[in-house]
């Protein structure tokens, strides 16, 4: 990859595999996340951070189940249309600034992650994305 700027689609091209929802330290939920997940399928706040939720840290992350996965995955992500900011940033997160190696060391897990790109492209990217995020 010769070019001086990378687009997300060079880097990343989701397989739909669901290795990102399996494991790793749960998947923090907003306030905004568990509105519009709990308003999605149908369940008031306080039922579903009591029945799809767990406290990490003093914060709701999504449960999972006893296969290791989110709660909400059955072969597909079953609140794709409302899944959390957390799942919508993937692979771009801040840990990747951090250190750049996270990003290969998330690509031993994840198959649609790139990489052939150098790690400086990989930070101007990553950057991108989460400026566009908020």
């Amino acid at each position: 990859m010769q070019s001086k700027t990378v687009q997300s689609d060079d880097l990343f091209k989701c397989t739909m595999c669901g290795d990102c929802c399996k494991g790793y330290g749960g998947t923090f939920v907003t306030r905004e996340d568990i509105e519009a997940i709990a308003g999605y399928i149908k369940a008031d706040h306080e039922s579903f951070i009591l029945k799809y939720c767990e406290m990490s840290g003093g914060k709701p992350v999504l449960a999972q189940g006893k296969n290791g996965y989110c709660v909400f995955w059955d072969k597909i992500c079953t609140i794709h249309p409302v899944k959390p900011h957390m799942c919508r940033q993937w692979p771009f997160i801040k840990s990747v600034l951090a250190d750049t190696d996270n990003w290969y060391v998330m690509a031993g897990q994840c198959p649609g992650i790139r990489t052939d790109v150098p790690a400086n492209l990989i930070r101007k990217c990553v950057e991108l994305e989460l400026s566009k995020s908020g």
